[in-house]
């Protein structure tokens, strides 16, 4: 199977210069736990989740420091902690180490990704464009078809469609 049959088409983004409370609103809304970032093209740029939100000062959940850690700590480090738990853009917090497949790529293989970079989701990107998202979710879903012809496939409902 490839992931174009597995995926999630069309997934939900967020634009980068959105605030990080329109972000949670959205996942909280949708039911999801991540959203993929998008400049003002379009383009895929980042990644934020649920784990971004984890250390927030508004929850008082931003580490504390000890006197050794802030004296050790090079001021850049403590700069990007900072901008992490106190940012007000997705930009300030997004991941922007994204880790990719294609649509024509192996579940196997996307599969592999997800280990390899402890990653939950893997965008689908076809000639630069953001087209969906494989989740685990969707490695369920796959999971329940093979055993359930009942649910209809990514490729059964475009027939569907066609009719």
């Amino acid at each position: 199977m490839i992931v174009e049959n597995a995926m999630t088409p069309s997934p939900i983004t967020i634009g980068e210069s959105s605030t990080v409370f329109d972000a949670a609103s959205l996942m909280l809304a949708n039911r999801i736990s991540g959203l993929r970032v998008v400049d003002d093209e379009g383009v895929l740029i980042g990644i934020i989740t649920e784990s971004d939100f984890l250390r927030r000062h508004e929850l008082n959940t931003d580490r504390k420091s000890s006197w050794l850690q802030n004296f050790l700590a090079s001021p850049g480090k403590m700069a990007d902690e900072y901008v992490r738990t106190h940012g007000r853009l997705v930009k300030e917090v997004m991941s922007p180490h994204l880790v990719v497949t294609s649509p024509t790529a192996a579940l196997f293989e996307a599969v592999l990704l997800m280990e390899r970079n402890r990653v939950k989701r893997l965008p689908v990107v076809s000639e630069g464009r953001l087209i969906g998202i494989i989740s685990r979710s969707d490695l369920l879903r796959a999971l329940a078809r093979t055993q359930n012809p009942s649910v209809p496939s990514v490729e059964d409902t475009k027939v569907q469609d066609a009719v």
